[in-house]
């Protein structure tokens, strides 16, 4: 087999280093939560300290395979090998727990305004994007090993 005949593209570059620093931000915003302080805490508003403190372990398990399963799949990508498409599923899963607990288990937080589903949506969809993108690369010969 050629693999300089499916030499990854420009935009499979820019799509990876994207998605890496997206990764990056979901695993600084996992370690805000997972670490977050008492003091801070007390100056959110009741509801959002009611959720924080009502958040289950297994919806905390779920955000931290989400986001690190998203990073590790983000830096296989980067390496074109093909684990990020299993990487990018598994992370996709957590993510859809973290949806579910959030938008229908959870009730100490309205989550139905705009501002409040709007991110949720918009890392369910990059998700989803995810995990096509690599099952494509993969179609391509792009990701191999």
């Amino acid at each position: 087999m050629n693999l300089s005949a499916n030499k990854p593209t420009k935009a499979f570059w820019l799509i990876g280093i994207i998605a890496l620093f997206w990764n990056i931000m979901g695993v600084m915003a996992y370690l805000m939560q997972a670490f977050i302080t008492d003091e801070a805490k007390a100056l959110l508003p009741e509801p959002e300290q009611a959720y924080y403190n009502g958040i289950p372990v297994w919806v905390t398990a779920a955000f931290a395979i989400a986001v690190f399963s998203g990073l590790l799949g983000c830096i296989a990508l980067l390496l074109k090998r093909k684990i990020a498409y299993l990487l990018f599923i598994i992370s996709l899963i957590t993510v859809i727990i973290q949806f579910i607990y959030n938008f229908f288990i959870q009730e100490f937080m309205d989550v139905s305004g705009f501002s409040k589903i709007i991110m949720p949506i918009i890392v369910m969809l990059i998700a989803f994007f995810l995990v096509w993108y690599s099952k494509e690369c993969i179609k391509k010969g792009w990701l191999f090993k």
